[in-house]
């Protein structure tokens, strides 16, 4: 699923800095935008797909993921083109997520299926992904500013994720009620289990020197290093080796990364997020540690973690515990095909309206989650999320991969 922070109820570091739910991505209200929704130009022999909705920070809608996946095949068979950016207009983020709104009516009008079912949007944008991961040229992705849920899964295909002084990265889904998906049981699995179990089950908001601290970037430059890019590009060389030649265009020189403050709770992460530990167990040994007198900053750390996990769907915090580490023996197929069962059933038989109805229509901020404690939750209920419900060939994304 995808996610917009609602900026009111965003904590920064060091107390865990934790999203506020997954928003829709049509600004309430919003002036009209001009232009197309998705941009396209060439800039010496490097192509830029720029998702062109700034006043939703830069949300994808499924006409946007169609178009790209349409601007990308274009790149792919363009012979004069070397590589490819993905950028988001404006300052504020590069891509936010999706409408959680639009998905939440599909569901409750019960239109899953069809060209603009619900489903459907999942299977283009998961197509889309993989699509941009198994790309053969060169990919860049800017993920500067806000880059969260569908945001992620364009982000993190790029061979060269650069993020900036002003990135705002999370997956906060389990927040609604929703797996972290769009290829997050790949991607978060190249950092330690104990931080991909922290970060996937809490949804905690990362810098830019978090995201390259736990792998998620493999550049961190000022923000205002991305103002001038175009002008280095159209003077680079690309005769040589193009990734290389892209990464002298978006390093920034003799820049010092700030410290990280996901390094600095590294200790508290592995005590907590162990692999064994299923997530009644990780709650456990929060309480504990907050009986016992702490530092200020490790307190702080402990209340909001432990707020996540005591407040966030119970189902779907197990569930994704479970799909976190399955999906480190996966490939990314599979990953694919994994993901899409499970948002199928949260959407159909899980938390995800609920979730919507009570962080995003009615803001009581209090879900009515079944169960409503991880005390309730029975083990056959996470397996029952984790079974696909296709038949062998007949799901979705078969012929991912193949």
């Amino acid at each position: 699923m995808n996610a917009l922070p609602a900026s009111a109820r965003t904590v920064s570091q060091p107390a865990v800095p934790q999203p506020a739910a997954p928003q829709s991505a049509t600004p309430q209200p919003a002036a009209p935008e001009a232009g197309p929704d998705v941009l396209f130009r060439v800039v010496n022999r490097v192509a830029i797909v720029t998702l062109n909705r700034p006043a939703a920070l830069n949300a994808l809608s499924h006409a946007m993921v169609r178009e790209i996946a349409v601007l990308l095949e274009r790149v792919r068979r363009d012979d004069t083109i070397v590589a490819l950016v993905l950028e988001g207009a404006g300052p504020k983020g590069f891509c936010a997520g999706g409408d959680v709104r639009a998905i939440d009516r599909l569901a409750r009008a019960g239109e899953r299926l069809g060209e603009n079912g619900w489903q459907q949007f999942f299977v283009d944008e998961y197509r889309l992904d993989y699509a941009l991961h198994t790309f053969e040229k060169p990919l860049v992705a800017l993920l500067d500013g806000v880059t969260m849920g569908g945001g992620m899964g364009l982000g993190q295909a790029a061979a060269l994720r650069v993020t900036t002084t002003r990135t705002k990265m999370a997956m906060p889904e389990t927040r609604i009620g929703m797996l972290p998906d769009v290829g997050a049981t790949y991607f978060l699995a190249k950092m330690p289990v104990e931080t991909e179990l922290y970060v996937g089950l809490t949804g905690v908001l990362l810098t830019g020197a978090d995201a390259l601290h736990c792998h998620l970037a493999d550049v961190c430059v000022p923000g205002e290093w991305l103002d001038g890019y175009e002008a280095r590009l159209a003077q680079a060389s690309f005769e040589g080796d193009v990734l290389e030649a892209l990464r002298g265009v978006f390093s920034a020189p003799s820049y010092e990364v700030e410290a990280s403050t996901l390094a600095r709770h590294a200790p508290l992460i592995a005590r907590h997020f162990e692999r064994r530990a299923h997530v009644e167990q990780i709650v456990g040994t929060l309480r504990a540690d907050l009986e016992r007198e702490q530092p200020a900053d490790v307190r702080a750390w402990l209340e909001a973690t432990l707020e996540a996990l005591t407040h966030y769907s119970p189902t779907m915090l197990e569930v994704t515990r479970e799909a976190l580490l399955r999906g480190r023996q996966m490939t990314l197929a599979e990953n694919f095909r994994m993901e899409l069962g499970i948002v199928a059933r949260a959407i159909e038989e899980g938390d995800v309206c609920e979730g919507v109805r009570a962080h995003l229509v009615d803001k009581d901020r209090k879900p009515r989650w079944a169960p409503a404690t991880l005390a309730e939750l029975r083990d056959e209920r996470v397996q029952h999320f984790l079974c696909s419900p296709w038949r062998a060939g007949m799901h979705p994304l078969a012929d991912l991969g193949a």
